[in-house]
């Protein structure tokens, strides 16, 4: 289907071209058959009438890759009568809001690409039994621990795959926003513009709303809530990374006036904010469930030196429990701590 319809656009787009190519060698090749004024009026119809069937067209359609294949044809035809002195300053324009169309499409395809990370992960520290292994993955997420590294193997990460994966996924993001703004006669600062504020919007309501839809996903457990303040925390470290990407992509310095910043760090904020949350109200619901489901002799009278059923396993509980919080962070833990007394 996507063929056929790219076939129909470049046969449309052909038989335009043909059509003015051939009254403007008839106009410069032959006495008073046709005037400029009359190829003018011509050309300014059939502009008109093609830029509102592209739009009619390109709104239905929900293939990021169709529409910049779509909009490779346009800038192509475009290129093409302006060579022969036709106007196509509306097409650019044109293709601009496409452009948006695009950035929307790709926000919801990355929608399920984050959605199939999040799901698939198993929100576990990732262990490396190799030097080799060890260097993949900083090959792929920009970390650095002194002392993991003096560590000897095997070992295993703090954050969990969903880190370097997301970081990737977002890295891909701003190569295909990139894409589409090439041959537009955009200025860097412009083209810089545009990836900025659509990386923002996948940090702020893309990848935003995946990690909400997880923190809030009925049943979920104390490891994989305290997995995923863990790996925001390294997600969140890594922006710096991201705007030096985009940096060396478009070469317009991040200090730049009119340079728009990546605020989605605030994403990561916002998710460790629910998952502590969370947190709080699991280990509410665990504590009031102990409560209920156990059934001891409050009217027990002087133990001596034995402590009570109760308080064993009370301590216990809270044992078990605590051991989860181990790989946080030590300003995280003793927040958590302080916060459950």
């Amino acid at each position: 289907m996507q063929h056929e319809t790219l076939d129909g656009y470049r046969k449309y787009f052909n038989q335009i071209v043909g059509f003015f190519v051939v009254e403007d060698h008839i106009l410069h090749t032959t006495q008073g058959l046709v005037n400029r004024a009359y190829i003018d009026e011509l050309w300014e119809m059939a502009l008109s009438k093609t830029i509102a069937a592209l739009r009619t067209h390109s709104s239905y359609c929900s293939d990021p890759n169709l529409v910049l294949d779509l909009k490779n044809l346009i800038v192509l035809f475009a290129d093409t009568l302006q060579v022969y002195g036709f106007p196509v300053n509306q097409l650019f324009d044109m293709l601009l809001e496409i452009r948006d169309q695009y950035s929307e499409t790709l926000l919801k395809k990355w929608a399920g690409v984050f959605r199939n990370i999040l799901d698939s992960d198993n929100y576990s520290p990732i262990p490396v039994t190799s030097e080799e292994m060890y260097k993949k993955v900083v090959g792929q997420f920009p970390f650095q621990d002194i002392e993991l590294e003096k560590q000897p193997f095997p070992k295993k990460f703090p954050f969990s795959e969903f880190v370097p994966k997301v970081y990737n996924q977002i890295k891909e993001f701003i190569y295909a926003c990139l894409k589409f703004s090439e041959d537009l006669h955009l200025s860097s600062t412009e083209i810089d513009d545009m990836i900025r504020k659509s990386t923002n919007l996948l940090l702020t309501r893309t990848l935003s709303n995946s990690l909400q839809n997880v923190i809030k996903r009925k049943n979920i457990g104390l490891t994989e809530l305290v997995q995923i303040i863990i790996n925001t925390t390294h997600l969140e470290k890594s922006c710096k990374y991201l705007e030096e990407f985009i940096t060396n992509i478009t070469n317009v310095l991040p200090e730049t006036v009119h340079t728009t910043k990546l605020y989605g760090t605030t994403t990561f904020k916002d998710a460790r904010h629910a998952a502590e949350e969370e947190i709080y109200t699991n280990l509410n619901q665990k504590i009031d469930q102990f409560l209920q489901l156990a059934d001891y002799d409050w009217m027990t009278g002087d133990l001596g030196n034995k402590a009570s059923d109760y308080l064993v396993d009370l301590i216990a509980f809270l044992r078990s429990t605590f051991a989860v919080f181990t790989h946080l962070p030590t300003s995280y833990s003793k927040t958590l701590k302080q916060d459950l007394r």
